[in-house]
């Protein structure tokens, strides 16, 4: 089941609902009709407020799998977002599983990519690597092309921080933690921050630094 703003796409053997506020049909109205025909997977499209955040955290507290997104930067930022919008840190606590931060970064054509001779210190202060790793990068762009209509990028790369929540994030969130302690914990769980996947992309050649540092600057 689901609750969209709006449904964009029709999947066959889901049942999805149109949130339509003005007649009272909320993300929170559907969600309490969803609960009482027991399923056991449900989607809301987005944790707008305190009212739908709260019913889903009890959703997942009563055996449900519950999906929904919110808008931050990154993964652990999320955590201090539900407890802004009024979720107690222990409630937070018990009912996330898991927490994934995307973006989606522009890809080099591959019909104009050229190596890129523009290494300098100014980017790898923008990049925040070492030396060592900042050396043995090989640039890449995209110089151009009919293919691409001139822009030097043909496609898009999602890069992903995928956060568990283990128990130490969990105490964390318990105490009410910064959000720089809780990535901190996450980075020593091996957790790879988004700056880290598109550094990756940009190893491999099929991105720019400059699409790095735009996509994953915050």
């Amino acid at each position: 089941m689901t609750a969209e703003d709006p449904v964009e796409y029709n999947l066959h053997g889901i049942n999805q609902v149109q949130v339509h506020s003005e007649i009272g049909l909320t993300f929170a109205a559907a969600l309490r009709a969803f609960l009482r025909q027991d399923p056991d997977v449900i989607m809301v499209g987005e944790m707008r407020d305190l009212e739908t955040a709260e019913i889903g955290v009890k959703a997942a507290l009563t055996g449900h799998l519950v999906l929904s997104t919110l808008h931050t930067n990154d993964a652990p930022s999320t955590i201090n977002r539900l407890i802004d919008m009024g979720i107690e840190p222990f409630l937070v606590a018990s009912s996330c599983r898991l927490i994934i931060a995307q973006r989606l970064m522009r890809k080099i054509c591959p019909d104009c990519k050229a190596p890129d001779p523009d290494k300098n210190p100014a980017l790898q202060r923008l990049l925040r690597i070492d030396d060592e790793a900042f050396g043995k990068l090989e640039l890449q762009k995209g110089k151009g092309c009919d293919s691409c209509s001139g822009s030097g990028y043909k496609g898009r790369q999602g890069v992903y921080e995928i956060m568990p929540i283990s128990s130490a994030i969990k105490q964390l969130i318990i105490d009410r933690s910064s959000v720089e302690d809780i990535r901190q914990a996450a980075i020593s769980d091996g957790v790879l921050t988004l700056r880290s996947a598109a550094l990756r992309l940009l190893e491999l050649g099929q991105t720019t630094a400059q699409e790095v540092i735009r996509s994953t600057d915050s």
